[in-house]
């Protein structure tokens, strides 16, 4: 057996369940991707997308003979979304490293603003209502929380593509659905790592929110005719 069959086929024993090893790998590079990307470096990318192509087939556990007793379609999916959306991020962080100062971080965290909210707000009211009959009528298994899992984590990573600091505030709204239906499942190492994300997720948060607030231009001061004034 080569390298790739025992990752495909290895698994090891957690509370008397059998884990495939990629769950396991796959979810660290998906950890490596969001320490990297709290520090604005371009791979953050490239790793996660490694760690997108083995979840995809840990959550598609029918064609991929993963040992969990559940299909769960919008996990499998968002793992292609994420591939997708994570080209985009990685173009557009290069591009701004290309343009920066050699060393300097690929993005400028900020705060979006009201509109830019609204438009993710209600990009995820309608990405959820799409997809929850699309994950029922497929047989996913509790396609609700899986269908926000799928629209939050896809948000998230474009935020982060953008730089909003606000992305961080998606993901943990998604860490916070995510556990208990994971667990549910029995796909405890991802369960685990959501929570590691989770804590990420608050540290990335304060660490953005004090780099945007570092970054705004010093308010310039009144001439004296205007003080007087």
């Amino acid at each position: 057996m080569g390298p790739l069959g025992w990752l495909l086929d290895a698994q090891v024993s957690i509370a008397g369940s059998p884990v495939l090893v990629r769950e396991i790998v796959g979810n660290v590079f998906g950890l490596a991707s969001a320490l990297l990307g709290l520090r604005r470096l371009v791979w953050a990318w490239p790793v996660g997308m490694i760690g997108n192509a083995l979840l995809f087939t840990v959550f598609l556990g029918g064609a991929f003979a993963t040992p969990q007793a559940h299909d769960l379609y919008g996990q499998a999916g968002r793992q292609v979304f994420f591939f997708g959306v994570s080209l985009y991020g990685w173009w557009r962080w290069s591009r701004n490293r290309r343009r920066g100062v050699d060393g300097a971080p690929a993005v400028e965290p900020r705060w979006a603003t009201g509109r830019e909210r609204l438009g993710l707000l209600l990009a995820a009211v309608a990405g959820t209502a799409a997809a929850y009959p699309v994950l029922a009528a497929l047989g996913s298994w509790g396609p609700l929380p899986d269908a926000w899992i799928l629209t939050g984590s896809l948000l998230a990573t474009y935020g982060m593509a953008r730089g909003y600091v606000d992305f961080w505030l998606i993901w943990i709204a998604v860490d916070a659905v995510g556990v208990p239906l994971l667990l549910r499942g029995g796909f405890y190492p991802s369960a685990a790592m959501y929570l590691v994300y989770g804590a990420l997720c608050v540290w990335g948060l304060a660490a953005w929110w004090r780099t945007s607030r570092a970054s705004r231009p010093a308010p310039i001061p009144p001439t004296y005719s205007e003080a007087v004034a």
